[in-house]
């Protein structure tokens, strides 16, 4: 029952080229950093992955944007990242953008072995193309897919050896779902306790989803955006 490894590198060691990921994370907010520069040291390339954005140059997912080992995006928005927005608009980048609520529900969905539900939110826009539209109530509805990944990298605040975890406030944004949808699982938090010393009524994930573990070595935890005003004249 023991899930932990020792390290990211060996968490991810099956990680092979052309792999579907989903990697938790809201801009540079709960992002599974540990896994993230793992899978960059791998050198898998050819990935399609889906989170939220794609991090910002150099960072987070920006490492693999960077060294080419992206193949596709389904993500909400482009973010802050160049690379991102210079490679999507050249085509040299398969993206789809999906609505962000439609999103967090199509990765819920795909966990929750939910094959499809019915949305408004893209009715008659481009966001429908090509997809079942149906009328009820007098309201049309769009036919979104769940999402599925081989693997899901996830980023939580404390975890036990069971593969339990706890998130801490919006450091949660997608790395909850995400970790019901994924074929393998694999956990990073900054804090691993032996099993039974969390407090069951405080786990949000429970273990069964969880494959494997690894506490984090070091977190540089960057904001993506930093406004403040500039200091008062003293």
């Amino acid at each position: 029952m023991n899930k932990t490894f020792a390290s990211a590198a060996e968490a991810i060691h099956d990680l092979v080229d052309g792999a579907t990921l989903m990697v938790g994370g809201f801009g540079l907010c709960g992002n599974p950093e540990n896994l993230i520069k793992a899978v960059h040291a791998r050198g898998a390339r050819d990935l399609d992955i889906i989170s939220n954005n794609c991090g910002i140059d150099g960072v987070g997912l920006g490492l693999l944007l960077d060294a080419g080992q992206v193949r596709s995006m389904t993500s909400s928005y482009v973010g802050e990242n160049k690379t991102f927005e210079r490679l999507y608009l050249s085509g040299q980048l398969k993206v789809t953008l999906v609505p962000q609520g439609t999103l967090a529900e199509r990765i819920r969905a795909g966990g929750a072995g939910i094959p499809a539900f019915y949305t408004p939110t893209g009715y008659g826009t481009p966001v429908a193309e090509g997809k079942e539209v149906r009328e009820i109530d007098g309201r049309w509805y769009v036919l979104e897919k769940a999402l599925h990944a081989d693997f899901a990298l996830v980023k939580a605040w404390r975890g036990d050896t069971h593969g339990n975890l706890i998130y801490r406030r919006t450091a949660n944004n997608f790395n909850q779902a995400m970790a019901t949808a994924g074929k393998i699982t694999i956990a990073e938090v900054e804090e691993l306790v032996p099993a039974g010393e969390l407090d069951p009524d405080q786990i949000q994930t429970p273990g069964i989803f969880v494959q494997r573990i690894i506490q984090g070595p070091s977190y540089d935890k960057p904001i993506e955006f930093r406004t403040v005003r500039p200091a008062a004249a003293t």
